[in-house]
């Protein structure tokens, strides 16, 4: 299983929210001091929103990203705000990132998505943020009908390999994350799944990559201790 750390992106710099919210944010600094600081411990890969993108359909975080593309080497993958392939050609063509994830866009314009998929082949994933069983979209503001399993069956249909499958009830609460619905995504669909939301320790680590996870995603649980990345990549990496 991959260790993803996290890096939140919103007005140039690294935050973490509490549930998404915006007022909720703890500022972290210059994202590229903290991408090198993952590096530096051991990690191969960093996983990053652009709030801003996501939240207003404006993305204010260009240059960070391709700052930490650039100096840093690390695979990158992205999500945020992403919603036409005028965006994605941008962000895999400019940026440097290695995948984009789409998440509105995967339910509004799933033709999109498709196309997508055959101009970026095993580039494309979609994020799927569900709270109660539902997919939220727009920075989780607003709430479908979509239950995570059948935009996840959806997604793989137009060409997606990857998820990655955050509660939104647990983002940021280091209350552990959605194990037996994460499990049953990678059961039912046989895609790549990436947990995310609430991973607390390793024991929650340990918990997703029993269930088949592709990849776990840590956010809070690194900015404040509570997982030693270097361990976590040892422990969990050593068979990827």
């Amino acid at each position: 299983m991959i260790i993803f750390p996290a890096i939140d992106l919103m007005d140039g710099r690294a935050v973490r929210l509490l549930q998404g919210r915006k007022a909720d944010a703890t500022d972290y600094g210059d994202p590229a001091d903290v991408a090198r600081k993952w590096q530096e411990q051991g990690a191969n890969v960093l996983h990053m929103v652009d709030l801003d993108g996501a939240f207003d359909g404006q993305s204010q975080n260009g240059a960070a990203v391709r700052r930490i593309v650039k100096e840093t080497g690390l695979t990158v993958q992205l999500g945020g705000g992403i919603r036409t392939l005028e965006d994605i050609a941008l962000r895999i063509e400019d940026y440097g990132v290695a995948r984009c994830i789409l998440g509105t866009m995967a339910i509004e314009n799933p033709e999109l998505v498709r196309e997508a998929c055959k101009r970026y082949p095993g580039r494309i994933a979609c994020g799927i943020d569900a709270r109660g069983g539902r997919v939220a979209v727009r920075g989780w503001v607003s709430q479908s009908e979509l239950t995570a399993l059948e935009l996840a069956l959806s997604m793989r249909d137009m060409g997606v390999d990857t998820i990655i499958y955050t509660d939104i009830a647990r983002d940021g609460m280091l209350t552990g994350p959605n194990v037996p619905e994460t499990a049953a995504l990678v059961k039912a669909t046989g895609m790549r799944i990436i947990g995310s939301g609430g991973v607390s320790g390793m024991d929650d680590l340990e918990a997703l990559s029993e269930a088949g996870c592709y990849g776990a995603i840590v956010g809070k649980a690194l900015y404040t201790g509570a997982i030693a990345l270097g361990e976590a990549i040892n422990t969990f990496e050593k068979n990827a």
